[in-house]
């Protein structure tokens, strides 16, 4: 694993030694970043992304390398977030960062941190998760108004995020589908 583009392109992302974290594919990430680059241009320095179920943080980081101001990674699994840490320190990225060990499904109110305008979740495949960490955001006021939220699933998975979400775009990456939203608060 490493990071396709930007200024830390090339860099080599610790990785999982279970399969008990499913990172984003270098691949998938690159077609994901080319999508966002020419499709939707929402990443700049002031891009502020959080990244839910952030595994080994690797669309996270993917976007700062690329110009996103800050992150904020919310990975509950203790090997994860272990790896998280050491890609962030890594990195050097400790200053434009914060892990948050907790519950995606289960933010809370957002507190002292501005919204995010980017928003990515790659939840386990096909247990609902992901719909409810983005209901779980909404609610605590974790995602500004017009920010660009997606979500990777399984292809066989109908998310239903609910009306605030606003289905824009889909892509098909063998088994993993890519929805692109606008969050319309």
């Amino acid at each position: 694993m490493r990071i396709v583009g930007g200024s830390l392109r090339g860099r080599t992302l610790a990785a999982p030694r279970t399969s008990a974290i499913r990172p984003t594919t270098d691949r998938t990430r690159e077609s994901l970043f080319n999508i966002l680059a020419h499709g939707f241009e929402d990443l700049n320095s002031n891009t502020r992304v959080l990244d839910l179920f952030a595994g080994t943080g690797g669309v996270g980081l993917e976007a700062m390398s690329r110009g996103a101001a800050y992150g904020a990674f919310v990975e509950q699994h203790p090997e994860a977030c272990g790896l998280l840490r050491a890609n962030i320190g890594a990195l050097g990225l400790s200053d434009h960062c914060v892990l948050l060990r907790r519950d995606a499904t289960k933010l809370g109110k957002i507190g002292g941190i501005i919204p995010f305008n980017l928003v990515f979740a790659d939840p386990p495949y096909a247990k609902g998760l992901g719909e409810k960490a983005l209901i779980s955001a909404q609610k605590g006021g974790w995602i500004q108004s017009d920010a660009l939220v997606i979500l990777e699933e399984n292809r066989d998975v109908d998310p239903q995020p609910g009306l605030a979400f606003q289905l824009i775009e889909t892509r098909h990456f063998g088994e993993t589908t890519i929805r692109f939203y606008r969050f319309t608060a």
